[in-house]
């Protein structure tokens, strides 16, 4: 069982974790309007260079050097968006961790609010989008179903819908959480999970400031799955439900078949149908088993135990 202290400081050092991958194009304009929203704060920022390609690498270097605050960590490949920001966590060492992405679509200018909730009790304080400008209306309408089905699938109906990975987590509710040891990790559900005092503040999103966005469909539907799988069985309980309505209406059409037979209604006229009855129950089945595969390779991947993330032999964890 793991414990936890019930108060602790609300000042001191603010840690600001920023996964970062191909956003060399913005991230001088994202440190100014950063450091910007910092000041008077007493802080840290960690750019976590998720393997990135375009001399991201090197600019935090340069930005390192012009700013003691910057921190800069670099894992030795691409790991994910979720990976880079428990790197950029573990790393962390203050009383108050926001995480924030680096595109400017959530405005550094907000987490002065967001302390503010934190120096007022809070332990999470999430970051609500209303508006999310420049994004396609079919991919918002599927991130609406997804938070709609996420809500009434998990264990949790009150996770906030419509919040991202803009965050804060005071440092017992940020241990909390490092605590958890599995490998597929969808943190916005872990970090509503954890409990203690929470709060969710709305604000408008702006459109991106450069480049593009790192979240591709595919990988929507990754984290989409990820969040489901982790946080409900619900799946698992839908395919054996289904699969005892199927077997119930097969066991009653049995007695309906030989009495139809025996009054001379019904005719075999072929084999048609009975291919296209296999054919849809095979379907079936090898989608319940997908499903069932899905929870067994999550049990697997567990089962190594390989690390979230592996740092790059240069990267200063003091």
């Amino acid at each position: 069982m793991t414990t936890v202290p019930s108060d602790a400081p609300r000042s001191g050092l603010v840690s600001v974790v920023v996964p970062v991958y191909n956003e060399a194009d913005g991230l001088r304009e994202f440190h100014r309007r950063l450091s910007g929203a910092l000041v008077g704060e007493t802080h840290e920022i960690l750019l976590v260079d998720d393997g990135s390609s375009d001399g991201t690498a090197e600019l935090l270097r340069e930005l390192a050097a012009q700013d003691r605050a910057v921190r800069p960590v670099r894992l030795s490949r691409n790991f994910g968006h979720q990976a880079a920001l428990s790197a950029g966590m573990e790393l962390a060492r203050g009383n108050a961790v926001v995480t924030i992405d680096a595109d400017l679509q959530d405005p550094p200018e907000f987490i002065p609010v967001l302390l503010a909730a934190w120096r007022q009790g809070a332990d999470v304080v999430h970051a609500t989008r209303t508006v999310r400008p420049g994004e396609p209306r079919l991919r918002l309408v599927l991130i609406r179903i997804f938070y709609g089905l996420f809500a009434r699938l998990s264990s949790m109906p009150s996770f906030p819908g419509n919040a991202g990975d803009f965050r804060l987590m005071s440092r017992v509710a940020l241990d909390a959480l490092l605590s958890l040891p599995e490998r597929n990790r969808f943190l916005r559900g872990l970090a509503a999970w954890v409990g203690f005092r929470q709060v969710s503040l709305v604000y408008e999103r702006d459109p991106r400031y450069a480049g593009e966005s790192k979240y591709p469909f595919t990988k929507l539907v990754r984290l989409a799955l990820d969040g489901i799988v982790s946080f409900s069985t619900a799946p698992l309980r839908v395919s054996a439900l289904l699969g005892v309505l199927f077997a119930g209406l097969a066991f009653l059409a049995i007695p309906v078949v030989v009495v139809l037979r025996l009054a001379g209604l019904y005719a075999v006229s072929g084999i048609a149908s009975v291919h296209i009855l296999v054919l849809g129950l095979g379907g079936l089945q090898m989608i319940f088993l997908g499903v069932i595969g899905e929870y067994l390779a999550r049990s697997y991947d567990e089962a190594k135990g390989r690390p979230v993330y592996l740092l790059a032999p240069d990267t200063d964890e003091a």
